[in-house]
């Protein structure tokens, strides 16, 4: 198992980021969606447990055409789908990930912390035991500054580049030079990412793969809401509960489509 921490800066509070992560997810779901790939919402839901009460999520991510050729080799014809079941009882959150082909030998976990007024700061945000410490790499992650590449998506400026976006409703904008030390306001997310994959003579090579496609979906995530500020600004959780029902409903027809859409992306970061 390969274990590192993501640290996220971004320009918002706590609760923008609460509002602005969900309008963003359901957005990237519906754009990675078609002709029978893509995202399929199976539950969306309350859910309280003897910790904390939020909202459980259960989505199956069809991905066949979505992952390189390698690795498709690999697998045989409807070993693609992951199932990922998340709990969000924001600023925490928790988000597994799984194979039904691969079964124990495979899974991918997200915890999640957010914290509000933060600059990246904190050695142990998410209150990790003192063995785990010992094994996880942090990883800083620049929206404004870090490389416009990623190993499977193409850049998309109009979508991404926060060093030239600037939000009309929110004044804020855009990201250039040492932005982290001086915006206002300002959170920062916390990701611990441990990844597992159990097969012989591929484990190491893999889970390294999978985190720098983990770390890209993150960069590219949070560039993206940061670019799309004007679109979420000002909405309310209803707001989005209702446009989570709707986009439920429209991935499904999109499920059903004869042409797929989106780029080569893997499941949505969370």
């Amino acid at each position: 198992m390969l274990i590192k921490e993501y640290r996220i800066t971004n320009n918002c509070s706590n609760a923008e980021y609460q509002v602005a992560q969900l309008y963003n997810v359901a957005e990237m779901s519906k754009a990675e969606s078609g002709g029978g790939e893509g995202v399929e919402i199976l539950t969306n839901e309350p859910y309280e447990d003897e910790l904390r009460k939020g909202q459980f999520t259960h989505k199956i991510y069809h991905l066949e055409s979505k992952l390189p050729s390698w690795i498709r080799s690999l697998m045989p014809a409807g070993a693609t789908k992951c199932q990922e079941r998340a709990w969000n009882a924001f600023p925490w959150c928790k988000t597994v990930i799984t194979n039904d082909y691969m079964k124990e030998s495979f899974s991918v976990t997200v915890e999640s912390f957010h914290v509000d007024g933060d600059r990246g700061q904190l050695d142990n945000a998410l209150n990790l035991s003192p063995e785990v410490l010992k094994q996880r790499e942090v990883v800083s992650i620049d929206v404004a500054n870090d490389p416009k590449s990623y190993h499977l998506q193409t850049f998309n400026p109009t979508k991404e580049d926060v060093n030239t976006s600037f939000s009309q409703k929110a004044l804020r904008g855009p990201l250039q030079g040492s932005w982290a030390k001086t915006c206002d306001p300002v959170m920062t997310c916390y990701k611990l990412v441990s990844i597992e994959f159990k097969w012989y003579g591929l484990q190491t090579k893999m889970e390294s793969y999978m985190h720098s496609v983990e770390r890209d979906l993150f960069t590219k995530f949070h560039r993206e809401l940061f670019c799309s500020m004007d679109g979420w600004y000002g909405l309310t959780m209803d707001s989005i509960r209702e446009m989570e029902k709707r986009t439920k409903d429209e991935l499904a027809l999109k499920m059903s489509a004869p042409a797929a859409n989106g780029s080569s992306s893997a499941v949505v970061a969370k």
